[in-house]
C-alpha cells in the first residue's frame, strides 16, 4: 500500500508542475498588460513601464515563471494590486465560508443519493425509478443558476420563505449559525450534486445486483435487509468515491456561480470580481487552487478506493 501511495504522490507532484507552467503561461497570454490593468486606461506608456519593471513583468517568461513557482513553494501567492493585499490572506479569508458551502451540500447530497439510488437498483422500471430518474435527467440538463433563480423566485418571491441574498456573515459557520439565509445556496448545490450522485449510485448498484455473490447470499437464505446493508451497499458505493473526489472542483466552480447569484462572499465571487478587475495574481491562483483540488480529490480518492478494493493496489 506505501508504495502505490507513493507512486500516485510523486505523479500528483508532476501534474501540479506541469499544471502551474501552462496556467501561468495561459493567463500571461492572455493579460495584454498587468500594468495597464492596475493603472487604468489612461495610463501614460511610461508609468506602465515603469509599473511592469517594478513588479518583473518585463523580463522573460520562463524567468516570471521561475521566479513565480520560487514564491509559491514558500506560500507566496503575490499581491492583489486591486484590493492591495496578499492573495494567499484572501483565499484564506474566504476559503472556510465556500468550504463549508460545498460540504454541506455535499453532504446532504449523499445522505439522499445513496439511499435513493439503491432504492432505485433494487426496484428497477419502478414508478419511484422511472420517476426519480427522469427529474434527475431534467435537473441534470438544467444550469445551476437557472436552478437558483427558479429558488429564488419560488421560495424567496412567490412563497417568501427566505432571503434571496445569502448571509454576509464573514464567519466559516454562517451555513449553521444563519440557516435561514443559507437555506437557498445550499439547496442549489445539493440539488446539482443529488442528480449526479443518485444515478451514479443507480448504475453501479445495479451492476452489484448481478454479481454472483448477491445471488449467493439470496441463495442461502439471507434476509433481503442483510444481502443490502452487509453486500450491496458497501461495494456499490466504492465506484461513488471516485465520483466525489472528481466533484470537489466542480463545487469550486459551482461555488462560483452559486455565490454570484447569491452574492454569499466566498471564493466564487472572490475570482469573478477579480475578472471583473482584471486582478491578474487573484485570477492566477485561484485556477492553480482549483487544479491543485482536481488533482488532491483524484489523489485522495484513489487512496481510498485502493485502501476498500485491494485489487486495484494490486494491478497499478
Amino acid at each position: 500500500m506505501t508504495g502505490y501511495v507513493l507512486r500516485r504522490v510523486g505523479v500528483s507532484l508532476v501534474v501540479l508542475l506541469g499544471l502551474s507552467f501552462i496556467v501561468f503561461l495561459m493567463l500571461h497570454t492572455i493579460s495584454d498588460s498587468p500594468g495597464r490593468a492596475v493603472l487604468g486606461p489612461k495610463a501614460t506608456e511610461d508609468a506602465i513601464n515603469a509599473f511592469n519593471a517594478a513588479n518583473g513583468y518585463d523580463r522573460p517568461v520562463i524567468v516570471q515563471y521561475l521566479a513565480f513557482l520560487g514564491n509559491l513553494l514558500t506560500g507566496n501567492l503575490g499581491r492583489s494590486y486591486i484590493l492591495n493585499e496578499d492573495v494567499s490572506t484572501l483565499l484564506w479569508e474566504n476559503a472556510g465560508r465556500s468550504a463549508m458551502l460545498s460540504l454541506s451540500a455535499l453532504v446532504l447530497a449523499l445522505c439522499i443519493a445513496v439511499p435513493l439510488g439503491i432504492a432505485q437498483a433494487i426496484r428497477k422500471n419502478s414508478f419511484l425509478d422511472r420517476a426519480a430518474t427522469s427529474v434527475s435527467y431534467l435537473l441534470y440538463a438544467t444550469p445551476s443558476f437557472l436552478i437558483a433563480l427558479l429558488l429564488i423566485a419560488l421560495l424567496s418571491q412567490a412563497i417568501p420563505l427566505f432571503p434571496a441574498e445569502a448571509s454576509q456573515s464573514s464567519s466559516p459557520w454562517a451555513v449553521f449559525t444563519d440557516t435561514r439565509s443559507m437555506a437557498l445556496p445550499v439547496l442549489t448545490l445539493t440539488i446539482t450534486n443529488l442528480v449526479v450522485f443518485s444515478q451514479y449510485q443507480r448504475s453501479s448498484a445495479l451492476e452489484e445486483l448481478g454479481q454472483d455473490y448477491i445471488k449467493v447470499a439470496r441463495a442461502k437464505g439471507m434476509p433481503e435487509r442483510m444481502v443490502i446493508t452487509k453486500h450491496l451497499l458497501r461495494n456499490a458505493c466504492i465506484p461513488l468515491i471516485t465520483l466525489i473526489g472528481l466533484q470537489i472542483p466542480i463545487l469550486l466552480a459551482g461555488n462560483l456561480i452559486v455565490e454570484s447569484v447569491f452574492n454569499y462572499p466566498g471564493l466564487g465571487l472572490l475570482f469573478l470580481n477579480s475578472l471583473n478587475r482584471e486582478d491578474y495574481p487573484v485570477l492566477l491562483a485561484y485556477t492553480l487552487l482549483g487544479g491543485v483540488l482536481t488533482v488532491a480529490g483524484n489523489l485522495v480518492a484513489d487512496i481510498l478506493v485502493a485502501r476498500a478494493d485491494r485489487r486495484i493496489e494490486l494491478t497499478k
